[in-house]
Formats: structure tokens, C-alpha cells, sequence
């Protein structure tokens, strides 16, 4: 019987324990994705508590905790305080086979030396331990990062943010800490279902750009305004939610009735959304081919499926779930119209649903062309899919499809500061899948090779392909 999570924790054999403990675990981690609060990484925010720091926004451990049966008003009915650790505490033997009892010890172990597994029994205990050390100055948001050798986040960032925590944390920020960028997400700009909503966003953006936004085009220029402020603080990468690909293409004519029906509070038709949806689209994509930004398609969440709880709490708290629509058709026609033009920008293709690995994996191969390595992505095991399985699914199939070599690795998408030991799991999976390629012949045992390739994935990928502006070897 193995130790429980225990140094060689998901290493099964020599040759990937070499290659986690020899190369990838001294990597630094460029989270490229996460939902971080920009005000606390610059402001090196302490935490009341532990449930303050674990479970004050993390709808992953809210899901888990309703599916228990623990009531709502213990969840997100008050301040996350001992009452909300005590009902996590109790719902974690409960979770064998779910990523999140991993997460939780590798939580307790890396930030706080507690090797225990957390129980109802334990609860006290740990709660006190932790919560020792979380008011100590080393545990603030800014330094946990660096605790986990954290070279650079990327924030998720609407383009009429001010990116006032941004800009102070640029101007003072020290060598040796954490870079962090915002990143482009004009989902706002997309949502016409909800049109008053839009019109309110509209004029919030129009005033932030310092552009009067009357018609499509003037939407454009306003959002081209805010993606060269974005790019001046290091920004990267734009980032779009997706139920599924967009391809109604429109004339420049068109939209602008589009635009104008939008303005004047009239509902459009399914195609006039689409079409409206599309252009926005394709025209980040071109402001991005050409600031040399990568575009990254997260698609098949369908979002807040529960009214009553949506009503009560609002967006991003436990109620999404993975998609099923087809995306093939639509999606290559999208890149296919950046294609034609030259202005493809870089692409990281993500989908929530496991069923559409292949999927992308073939789509992304028809647009490689050549100008950088791994041009066009297939992202990162994601969201209800970042468990041993699901990674492991997805770097195969990146591997049978295209070239795992290349892949950017791992991302949170987390908005808590406890969440880096997410990394380092990916990492062992990794590991484990090309250790055993080792070990069964498949691969030569040359560690030289694919140590490198090991630390390619976990680290250096990631570091070229964004380019962020501070972030070196």
C-alpha cells in the first residue's frame, strides 16, 4: 500500500518520477487564464480565514457541497466563515474520485504543511492551523503566488474595466513578483439578449473609450481603443465564452441596421444576432493578428441552466454545464474568414465537451501555417474536465492528432489564490502518461529529450507563445 498522496503521489513507475521530480516540478507557472481579483494581487490582500481564502467564491467546492445536501444558507447564505468550512470539512470524504478531494490535500499540504486528510474529526484542528498562518504577511494574495513560483497570471478583464489595479501594480511591482496582465474578454459586447443590459454596457464602454459608440463601426473603434490600452499593460490574449462558434457572415450595410435595431431597444432575429455576434468576433480576431495577440475560444458551456438560483445569485456560481452542439462546420468557417484575409491571429481552441477533442484536434491541423510553432491550439483539459481522466484524454488525443510537444499547458481558470496546486497535479498527470511511454518501449528513455519536452509543456510553451512582456526563462 502506497502512502497516502505522498511525494510519488500519481507517479506509478522510475521513469515519471524522474521526469516530474528532475524537470517539471522546478518549472515556474505562467497561469495564462484565471478569474483572479486584479485589486488583490496588487494590494497583496491577507485573508480574514481559511473560508474566506477557500470557499468564498469557489463554485467548484459549491457544487460539491449542495450535491452533500448541505443547505444553501451554509454555502453562500452568509460570510464564509467556520460554519461554510465545517459543511467542506464534512463533505470531502465524500468526494473520492473527484479532482477536488486531490485539490484539497495538495491545498492543505503546499501552502500549510498539513499532510492530514480533512474530516469532520480533523476539522478543528486544521481550521486552527491554517488559520495561524493565513493572517501572516507571507500568506497574502501577491505572496502565495510567489510561494508557488508563479511568473505571470492573466486576469479576466471586460474591455470598459478600468484596469486601474493593473496599471498601479505595473508601476510598482518589483523584480522576482508575479507579472499580471489583463485579458481581453468582450463577452458583454455579444450578450443582446438582455437589451437594456447592453445598451447600459454600450454606454459604459462608449464613455471608457472616449468614443461616441452610434453605430457598428464606431463599436469597433471603441473596442480597438481599449484593446491598444490592454496591449500597453501587457496584455496578450482576448478571451471569448462561447455556447458555440458563430459563422453568419453580413455585409459592413447590414450590420449597421443591425446596430441601429440594437440602439433603438429593438430584439433582433436568431440570424441577426448571429451575424452581429460573428462580425464582433472576427474583428478582435483581427485586432489581434495584428498586435500579435492569441485568441482563445472557450466553447460548450451553456450557463445558469437554474433560474431560481440565478435570480438569487447571479452568474458563476454552480449552475453551468457542458454543451452539445456541433461546432465543426462553424468553427473552421470562422477561422477560415480570418484565413482568408492573412489575420488568423494565434488560437487556442478549448470545448467543454470531451466528445469534441477530435474535433479540434482536426480542425486546428488545417490551419497551421507554418509562421510559429503550434500556431493554433487545442487547450488545456478544462473546468468540469481538468480531472486525471480528462487531461489525460486531452493530451493523448492532442498527441494522436498533432503535437503534444508544443501544447501551452495548464491553466486554473480559478478565482482563488489557493488554487496553483492545480499545476503541479497536471504536471504528475503528464508525467505519468510519458513515463509510461518510456516504460513500455513506446519512447526511447532519452530524459535529455523529453525532460525538456516535460519542462516545454509545463513552462517554456507557454512563455513564447503569449510573449507577455517581463516574463523570461
Amino acid at each position: 500500500m502506497k502512502p497516502f498522496m505522498n511525494a510519488d503521489f500519481l507517479l506509478p513507475d522510475d521513469c515519471a518520477r524522474r521526469l516530474f521530480h528532475d524537470y517539471a516540478a522546478q518549472m515556474p507557472i505562467l497561469d495564462y487564464h484565471c478569474h483572479l481579483p486584479p485589486a488583490d494581487i496588487a494590494g497583496n490582500t491577507n485573508f480574514r480565514n481559511l473560508a474566506h481564502a477557500w470557499l468564498g467564491g469557489d463554485h467548484y467546492k459549491w457544487r460539491a457541497m449542495r450535491s452533500n445536501g448541505v443547505p444553501e444558507a451554509d454555502i453562500t447564505g452568509h460570510e464564509a466563515d467556520y460554519r461554510t468550512f465545517l459543511a467542506w470539512a464534512q463533505t470531502v470524504p465524500r468526494l473520492v474520485g473527484n479532482p477536488l478531494y486531490h485539490w484539497t490535500h495538495l491545498e492543505l499540504q503546499r501552502y500549510f504543511g498539513i499532510h492530514e486528510a480533512l474530516s469532520e474529526k480533523t476539522a478543528p484542528a486544521i481550521w486552527e492551523a491554517c488559520n495561524a498562518q493565513i493572517v501572516l504577511p507571507e500568506f497574502g494574495a501577491r505572496s502565495l503566488l510567489m510561494r508557488m513560483n508563479v511568473r505571470a497570471v492573466g486576469t479576466t478583464d471586460d474591455p470598459a474595466d478600468s484596469l486601474e489595479h493593473h496599471i498601479s501594480y505595473a508601476a510598482v511591482r518589483q523584480p522576482g513578483e508575479p507579472v499580471m496582465v489583463p485579458s481581453f474578454r468582450p463577452d458583454r459586447a455579444l450578450a443582446t439578449d438582455d437589451l437594456p443590459t447592453w445598451q447600459a454596457y454600450i454606454n459604459k464602454l462608449s464613455a471608457r473609450a472616449d468614443v461616441a459608440i452610434g453605430s457598428y463601426q464606431s463599436l469597433i473603434v471603441a473596442l480597438d481603443a481599449r484593446h491598444a490600452v490592454f496591449h500597453s499593460l501587457g496584455c496578450r490574449a482576448s478571451d471569448h465564452g462561447l455556447a458555440a462558434p458563430f459563422a453568419t457572415f453580413s455585409t459592413p450595410q447590414a450590420l449597421e441596421a443591425i446596430f441601429a435595431k440594437l440602439l433603438g431597444g429593438t430584439p433582433l432575429t436568431t440570424a441577426e444576432a448571429d451575424a452581429y455576434k460573428t462580425a464582433v468576433l472576427l474583428d478582435v480576431g483581427r485586432m489581434n493578428a495584428k498586435r500579435g495577440w492569441a485568441m482563445q475560444l472557450h466553447l460548450a458551456a451553456v450557463r445558469n441552466l437554474n433560474t431560481q438560483m440565478f435570480n438569487q445569485l447571479g452568474p458563476d456560481t454552480g449552475y453551468d454545464a457542458v454543451n452539445d452542439e456541433q461546432i465543426a462546420s462553424k468553427l473552421g468557417a470562422f477561422m477560415n474568414a480570418l484565413q482568408s484575409e492573412g489575420l488568423l491571429p494565434k488560437t487556442i481552441l478549448y470545448s467543454l465537451n470531451p466528445n469534441d477533442l477530435a474535433v479540434l484536434g482536426t480542425v486546428m491541423g488545417c490551419f497551421q501555417d507554418g509562421s510559429s510553432p503550434g500556431k493554433i491550439q487545442m487547450g488545456s483539459a478544462w473546468w468540469f474536465n481538468d480531472h486525471i481522466e480528462g487531461m489525460r484524454s486531452q493530451m493523448v488525443s492532442l498527441g494522436n492528432l498533432g503535437l503534444l510537444s508544443r501544447f501551452v499547458g495548464m491553466l486554473t481558470d480559478s478565482r482563488s489564490f489557493l488554487s496553483f496546486p492545480r499545476h503541479e497535479y497536471f504536471r504528475r498527470v503528464l508525467c505519468a502518461l510519458v513515463g509510461g511511454w518510456m516504460e513500455n518501449g513506446e519512447i526511447p528513455p532519452d530524459f535529455d529529450t523529453f525532460g525538456n519536452m516535460v519542462q516545454d509543456i509545463s513552462y517554456r510553451n507557454a512563455q513564447q507563445y503569449f510573449a507577455i512582456p517581463g516574463v523570461t526563462e
